[in-house]
């Protein structure tokens, strides 16, 4: 068993920044700050709720690649670019997590990577020491 997996990602920049979309040490699996880019390009451009759905599911997919599920998340950080956008991405994160109840933290950030990104988010997740191969 590796006590360190590491979950490529597949955008331009992973290679040249020298980052992965998530690793997984031992027990917990942490994600990078995932947006809603396909190919490097903003997607759903001023729709603060779609980009959320489209970061969680890519986080998500992260966390099922390296052992974890829904229900392990512990932990979510929700960057969003205006105070406006907190309320739809905060309801969308309770779409996604409204039974589960990880701790959340919103916090507004003058601009993310690309002027369309309108959020990002990064997940922390806790798998059980049986569930490790």
């Amino acid at each position: 068993m590796a006590l360190v997996e590491r979950v490529p990602e597949t955008g331009p920049w992973a290679q040249l920044y020298g980052y992965s979309r998530a690793v997984a040490v031992g027990p917990l699996v942490l994600t990078s700050a995932c947006t809603a880019d396909v190919e490097a390009k903003p997607r759903l451009a001023g729709d603060a709720a779609g980009q959320a759905r489209e970061a969680f599911r890519t986080a998500l997919d992260a966390m099922v690649h390296a052992g974890a599920g829904v229900s392990d998340v512990v932990r979510s950080r929700l960057y969003v670019t205006d105070p406006a956008h907190a309320d739809p991405v905060g309801r969308v994160h309770g779409e996604f997590f409204g039974v589960v109840k990880p701790t959340a933290t919103v916090v507004i950030v003058t601009g993310l990577f690309h002027p369309g990104q309108l959020v990002a988010v990064e997940l922390e997740a806790f798998r059980a020491w049986r569930d490790i191969d």
